[in-house]
């Protein structure tokens, strides 16, 4: 049977590659590379730079394929009318790919920015497939540094207090308000800066963007103090290299309400 791995790659730094995905690397006749497009190339370029670095040349197939287009519509309805067809279109390709690139016992592999299993759709996309039932594999997870775990790591904090739970989620879900009950909060996917809206909240933010690489920015401190500057270091790491990928963790100062 076919075999496809899952491998977490770490969040920007080369080193992030643990020895379990090197291995596993090492076990794989095809990798299969998923492109962002000219505007994220140095994405693709880092990928290609670990299997050099990693493997023996000609020891491994590459496939590149460009993603498909995904629309990002502001309503939440057709936010996830929109997810869905995007997932449903790499559902389409990885099927291809596993199809007419990978033999019947071949080992396939897809290489994943941070951690497979937090917040990414790979695992996901596989699971459609299977479920269409016109291919078949097995298929393994190897996990990888999570831009969670990179980000408090570089502001050299945890990621909760003693005895008290740490929650991750969406800006869109942020935009309904700082979660009751919680008093770190990761945020992931906010392409508009919800933290703004949180000023005078008595919250301490540690924000990152391209965390691990070259491009890292860090900016931490009491969300009133730094929030209008995180604002101009997004704007202006954005337009210099044409895209953004940042997290940031929110904490609750004691006595805050």
């Amino acid at each position: 049977m076919r075999k496809i791995r899952v491998i977490g790659i770490g969040a920007g730094d080369p080193d992030h590659l643990t020895l379990q995905a090197v291995k596993a690397m090492r076990r794989t006749e095809v990798f299969f590379l998923v492109g962002k497009g000219e505007e994220k190339s140095d994405l693709a370029a880092l990928r290609h730079g670990m299997l050099d670095e990693h493997l023996p040349p000609g020891s491994y197939r590459l496939v590149e394929v460009r993603d498909p287009a995904r629309a990002r519509p502001d309503t939440v309805a057709a936010y996830t009318a929109a997810v869905d067809g995007w997932r449903t279109a790499r559902a389409d390709l990885y099927e291809r790919m596993i199809t007419d690139e990978l033999g019947e016992d071949g080992e396939g592999a897809l290489l994943v920015w941070g951690d497979p299993s937090l917040y990414d759709s790979t695992l996901g996309i596989l699971e459609e497939i299977l479920d269409r039932g016109r291919v078949a594999f097995d298929h393994e997870v190897i996990p990888g540094v999570s831009s969670v775990s990179a980000l408090v790591a570089r502001h050299r904090t945890g990621l909760n207090r003693v005895g008290r739970p740490v929650q991750i989620t969406t800006g869109r879900r942020l935009a309904e308000g700082f979660p009751e009950g919680a008093d770190d909060v990761v945020v992931m996917l906010d392409a508009h800066q919800t933290f703004t809206t949180l000023v005078g909240q008595g919250l301490h933010i540690y924000w990152g963007a391209y965390v691990g690489s070259a491009d890292e920015v860090l900016v931490s401190g009491p969300l009133d103090e730094v929030a209008e500057r995180i604002v101009a270091v997004r704007a202006e790491a954005r337009a210099r290299k044409g895209w953004i990928m940042d997290t940031y963790l929110l904490r609750r100062s004691p006595g805050a309400p």
